[in-house]
């Protein structure tokens, strides 16, 4: 069965993106910092094993029509090489690229979902925009989150869970993992009996 995981490298005061995020700066001004673990040639063996388990876990991604703006010149491909949809108002016609295909969805978070799932297999659809996130929690619809947290203070931005308006999301925590550069937090959503 296909899990639904929610996957992102924050600040310690909890901001997912610098401030200003732009094309010249689609992680926002000083928010490539969030990602010195996994940009490094010298990754710790705790952060290869970890980057190595999320690229083969992989099998199916979306995000939101802003990340796909600012990301999509960076990338030059898909952000995994798997399919992915991209949340949008605007309707538009799948663009394919080397490792994969960017799906427009503007049928709502639950098509998106319905549509990554089925390619996903048993493999996890990857929730990799706030915005996204941040529907499918208050709609009830993630399993997993992954949050690394990287040893920075960034003092403005986007906070990750800035706009939640579910009234709690209880979490069991399933693995801390500590390295050098950033420490991997993992929790699976206790889904109401």
């Amino acid at each position: 069965m296909t899990t639904v995981q929610l996957d992102f490298t924050i600040s310690l005061d909890g901001f997912m993106t610098g401030p200003n995020v732009s094309v010249k700066h689609p992680m926002g001004e000083g928010g490539l910092r969030l990602h010195e673990w996994i940009l490094t040639d010298q990754m710790s063996d705790a952060d290869a094993r970890i980057s190595r388990e999320a690229a083969t876990s992989v099998g199916a991604v979306i995000i939101g029509r802003r990340m796909f703006e600012v990301g999509v010149g960076v990338w030059d491909d898909t952000p995994f090489p798997v399919p992915t949809f991209v949340m949008t108002h605007e309707p538009r016609e799948p663009l394919v690229m080397t490792s994969g295909t960017f799906t427009f969805v503007n049928e709502g978070i639950e098509s998106a979902l319905q549509q990554a799932s089925a390619v996903a297999g048993e493999k996890h659809v990857r929730l990799m925009s706030g915005t996204v996130a941040q529907q499918c929690l208050n709609a009830g619809l993630v399993d997993e989150i992954h949050v690394q947290i990287a040893p920075v203070l960034l003092g403005c931005g986007r906070r990750l869970f800035d706009e939640l308006r579910t009234a709690q999301v209880e979490l069991e925590r399933t693995a801390v993992i500590e390295s050098p550069r950033v420490t991997h937090l993992h929790f699976r959503v206790v889904k109401p009996a």
